[in-house]
């Protein structure tokens, strides 16, 4: 067996992960002995699994695809049709982070499209009744990656054997089925529908399918059950929990079902690439599936690419290496500081552009007091909004703006972007132009007017006001403008301490409330509209570094963290909840609009920029790659909504497999 060219470097053993995924199973025989649907178009066989198909390993792509595949229309998108082929190379710091190809790929039974509306894309449709019922419709004839249908059952087998399995997920179903106390069902009239109802509307289902991380509400069972002490054989379920080296078989499970780590080769998947990487590497492999449901006009299957290569560097190595050339499409890993050098490589003959994207974080850089702080005269303080004010009026955002961002960023609090329908310039300017004196006066006013002999305020029971604020340590920009901030701060008589962390002790800090405060991006989201859910703006989640363990008291239903007590954030759940119990549009963006004026006011998160240049690297042989657009994870998928699956190469080497 020859390996895929031009891929001699790659292991035997890598060749084989793809193909035994690929091996035909008497089932998947009889399905492929059956008719295709007619398509309106012929659709194309791909070089790169020819050879399977025509020793017989493989049906042919018309077989392949699903009979009523997703129909991209290119020309409505300003984008031209492609040519299957290449291998497109990007950079990631960790090697966890090969999750990533599972973002960018966005594929998802409901996606969001650049509009920012919602779309079907792995269903063929839903039907939506009293924003509580929702029929979701399964496109015939669509298969895993390995050839085994897709059908409801892998919705029932994630339903009852793993939501509902005790060993397997101890908490029982996710916190999203439950919608005002009650939790919801779920049936699978046929073998194409599943029908998710609860006894009241919940707005949040549908967005929360096009997440860049979603919930995967359905599992390759024919691939899982292996592993499942219901339907395992049980000498074989024992060898390889010996093997794996775990303690039961509930924990083999989970090891096995990484939908969205995508580190388990071995498992199905219906992303547009499927990991051929075999065991952990810093050179990852992830080739076309070949039954992915997606189709050009032309009747070409997507992905236009045949092979994604994934390579985990050091952080600080990525803007060099895509400076040298080694990088096809490169975002992750960038900042603005990086721009110079990657425009003096163009200028240099580099095979690439550096576009600049929009960033669609609310913030670029926000600071968080944590008021769940567990010092309870920090806490005090920290909660008292003179304070907050007194914080952000006492930053240089200008300064701030011109010393990283050349002053293209939009100076302000943290806020719906100008892109966003209610987006209110009063909320982007409220507290954010520096104004010390102003400041003073409102830290006086609290009463912090006693003073150490070097001139710092001292907090209520006498100690210096040394402000620390954690951070990941991961985003220059984000030091070099607390530095800024520290000179300025310095004069309202607070003196902010800088922490570097390792993110994930950081966020464990901050959720335990032993960290004082944190910076970090602003709402994921910021490009909201009124059928947009405020979740997010309300205290429902531990990731906001505000109020983690309010979060925690909503996520776990009280049986963690602490009941809010501020009248704010409680106002902030009740409008979350007025607005999942109307579907007027009227009455969701006077919701959305008051729940922004307190975010301005209290200044829970103080922001400092937004809509910072993200710069993204694009060889010059990549087409369809959009020359402007916004950078963002939640809603977007960074790379995922501009469908990464569409972007090839003008001069493509055709790869094949023999």
């Amino acid at each position: 067996m020859k390996l895929p060219l031009p891929f001699a470097s790659w292991s035997l053993a890598i060749w084989c992960v793809v193909m035994r995924n690929l091996l035909v199973t008497a089932a998947a025989l009889v399905l492929w002995a059956m008719p295709a649907l007619a398509q309106s178009v012929q659709v194309k066989e791909s070089s790169f699994w020819a050879a399977e198909v025509n020793d017989g390993n493989m049906p042919p792509a018309a077989q392949r695809i699903p009979q009523q595949p997703l129909v991209v229309d290119l020309k409505a998108k300003d984008r031209t049709l492609g040519t299957q082929g290449g291998t497109l190379r990007t950079l990631v710091s960790r090697s966890k982070d090969i999750r990533q190809m599972v973002v960018y790929g966005y594929a998802r039974l409901m996606g969001y499209t650049e509009d920012y509306s919602l779309k079907p894309d792995i269903l063929r449709d839903i039907t939506v009744e009293e924003d509580r019922k929702f029929t979701l419709h399964l496109r015939h004839g669509h298969r895993w990656s390995d050839g085994a249908p897709f059908t409801s059952a892998d919705f029932a087998y994630w339903w009852h054997n793993v939501a509902n399995n005790a060993l397997i997920t101890p908490s029982g179903p996710p916190e999203w089925m439950t919608v005002d106390g009650k939790l919801g069902s779920v049936t699978f009239p046929d073998a194409q529908t599943v029908v998710f109802e609860w006894p009241t509307p919940n707005p949040n289902f549908l967005p929360l399918l096009a997440q860049a991380s979603p919930p995967f509400i359905y599992r390759p069972a024919h691939y899982l059950k292996q592993f499942h002490a219901d339907f395992a054989d049980p000498d074989f379920l024992l060898q390889e929990i010996l093997a794996a080296r775990v303690k039961s078989w509930a924990a083999l499970h989970n090891k096995r079902d990484n939908m969205y780590k995508f580190d388990n080769p071995d498992q199905p998947t219906l992303q547009p690439w499927m990991n051929a990487s075999g065991k952990p590497t810093s050179r990852n492999l992830f080739v076309r599936n070949p039954y992915f449901h997606r189709i050009d006009k032309a009747g070409t299957q997507l992905p236009y690419i045949d092979v994604v290569e994934m390579t985990v560097v050091g952080g600080g190595l990525i803007a060099a290496k895509a400076n040298a050339g080694e990088v096809d499409l490169q975002a992750r890993g960038l900042d603005f500081r990086d721009v110079a050098i990657l425009k003096k490589g163009e200028t240099d003959g580099g095979d690439y552009r550096t576009l600049l994207w929009s960033n669609g974080a609310a913030s670029q850089i926000a600071i968080y007091p944590n008021l769940n702080f567990a010092d309870p005269v920090w806490r005090e303080v920290m909660r008292d909004v003179r304070f907050r004010r007194a914080l952000s009026l006492g930053i240089d955002r200008r300064m701030i703006n011109r010393a990283l961002y050349f002053g293209m960023a939009k100076e302000g609090g943290m806020t719906a972007l100008t892109r966003s329908p209610l987006f209110n310039p009063a909320y982007l300017k409220a507290w954010s132009d520096m104004d010390i004196d102003h400041a003073n006066r409102l830290l006086d006013e609290m009463g912090l007017t006693e003073r150490t002999g070097n001139g710092l305020r001292k907090l209520p029971d006498g100690r210096p006001m040394e402000f620390v604020i954690e951070t990941a340590g991961e985003r220059q920009e984000v030091e070099n403008a607390l530095t800024i901030i520290t000179d300025t701060w310095r004069d309202l008589g607070i003196r902010l301490i800088m922490r570097p962390l390792d993110r994930d002790i950081l966020r464990n800090r901050i959720y335990a409330g032993t960290g004082m405060a944190a910076v970090w991006y602003g709402w994921d989201n910021g490009l909201p509209r009124a059928e947009t859910s405020p979740q997010y703006l309300a205290p429902t989640q531990q990731e906001f570094f505000a109020w983690p363990k309010w979060g925690q008291y909503y996520q776990t239903k009280g049986q963690a963290g602490e009941a809010p007590d501020m009248e704010a954030p409680k106002r902030l759940l009740q409008l979350e909840w007025d607005w999942a119990h109307t579907d007027n549009p009227a009455e969701r963006t006077a919701i959305w609009d008051e729940m922004l004026a307190i975010h301005a006011d209290q200044q829970f998160a103080i922001g400092i920029l937004s809509s910072a240049p993200q710069p993204v690297v694009v060889s010059r042989r990549l087409r369809n790659v959009p020359d402007e657009a916004i950078w963002a994870y939640d809603p977007g998928a960074h790379f995922g909504i501009h469908r990464i699956d569409e972007f090839y190469f003008d001069d493509a080497f055709m790869q094949v497999s023999q």
